[in-house]
């Protein structure tokens, strides 16, 4: 790894205010890590760019994509996809080494970068690439790193990075800035920002730079590749459709109403906090602050509440569907449609009534052929 060039630490003038000094001065610019695998970029590449070209706007500053990965004509692709979302430049660094993602030849390849061109802002995903590299260059850099988060804003005061997340299990929202250091990171989970508009008349320029690494000072090496599809774990991030339960669902046993729909629909399943906490469903389940959010397409929510530690999970949802007994239920104030009855027996008669309407689609389809 990269030896790391911490920066030096700002003034603290009488009056209480930070000044920068002049070595954090010199760090400029907003950068969003492409992160990428099998030839295809993570989404929340592309909503970091669209949050990072906000930051960058209220800074006055440029927005820079960074991609490491094998030589070819790929790596420059997500260079110009880059430009379409946002980026004003983008840093490439091209080496077979960087054909798979390891922690080691990334740490050093992010890190050298970050120690020649000095940005102030660097963002990267909160996938478990994201993580794992992020808290690594974190560590060589002997900078602050803020996970997890879920909001970005800029104190224009001293040029800070406010990073909000959520802590002591959803309960309170904490916001963490990086006053003394730089560049200021944080990880930010998928679908939490709106992914920006693309452009494809967008161009800007690509800054080549080498890793200057061999094979043999790298202690992992890539047995074999195994997708998220084959790992039998919950996708919910990147779901269209959720049908998710909550404490409505009265007993674990209920809750295969909640599958049998799911299953029908092609969807996942999703949950509050207090059914996961319940041992109904796995942890991965989990929708909300302290669990997973998402962007589906359609979202239906049976005996949820809606309390605001579920809903900044899944209100940015295309559609939502509540179902609860409670007329005064919090989720019918954001709720698209919103359905009050018993979801036991609810859930049945929707189940039932797309079974019927599939069968008629197949039905008209072969009368058609």
């Amino acid at each position: 790894m990269s030896e790391a060039k911490p920066s030096a630490p700002a003034k603290r003038p009488a009056k209480g205010k930070y000044e920068l000094t002049d070595a954090l001065k010199a760090y400029q610019g907003v950068w969003v890590f492409i992160e990428h695998e099998q030839g295809e970029v993570h989404t929340v590449s592309w909503e970091l760019l669209g949050e990072g070209r906000k930051l960058a706007d209220r800074l006055g500053v440029t927005l820079s994509g960074v991609v490491l990965g094998a030589p070819g004509d790929a790596a420059r692709k997500f260079c110009e996809e880059a430009f379409y979302h946002g980026a004003d430049s983008c840093f490439l660094m091209q080496d077979p080494i960087l054909e798979n993602y390891r922690n080691q030849p990334f740490t050093k390849g992010l890190t050298d970068l970050v120690n020649e061109y000095k940005p102030e802002i660097l963002l990267l995903g909160a996938t478990t690439q994201g993580r794992d590299l992020a808290g690594s260059v974190a560590t060589t850099l002997q900078t602050g790193l803020t996970a997890d988060c879920t909001e970005l804003n800029i104190d224009m005061e001293n040029r800070s990075m406010a990073a909000s997340r959520p802590t002591f299990g959803g309960s309170l929202l904490c916001t963490i800035v990086t006053l003394n250091f730089r560049p200021q990171m944080a990880t930010v989970r998928p679908r939490v920002m709106a992914m920006p508009d693309r452009d494809s008349s967008r161009r800007g320029s690509i800054v080549e730079a080498t890793l200057g690494m061999i094979e043999t000072n790298i202690i992992t090496k890539v047995l074999e590749y195994i997708p998220d599809a084959r790992s039998d774990r919950p996708q919910l991030a990147f779901s269209d459709i959720i049908v998710a339960g909550g404490r409505g669902m009265k007993k674990a046993e209920n809750f295969q109403l909640i599958w049998d729909l799911a299953k029908l629909l092609g969807a996942e399943v999703g949950a509050s906090r207090p059914v996961v906490q319940a041992d109904w469903v796995e942890l991965d389940r989990q929708v909300g602050q302290s669990g997973k959010t998402v962007r589906p397409k359609l979202y239906i929510a049976a005996g949820i509440s809606g309390a605001v530690q579920h809903r900044v999970g899944m209100e940015a949802s295309d559609v939502i569907i509540a179902i609860n007994t409670d007329v005064n239920a919090p989720i019918f104030d954001f709720a698209t449609y919103g359905i009050v009855g018993n979801a036991m027996t609810i859930l049945p008669a929707l189940t039932e009534a797309f079974k019927q309407q599939f069968a008629s689609e197949r039905m008209a389809a072969k009368i058609a052929a």
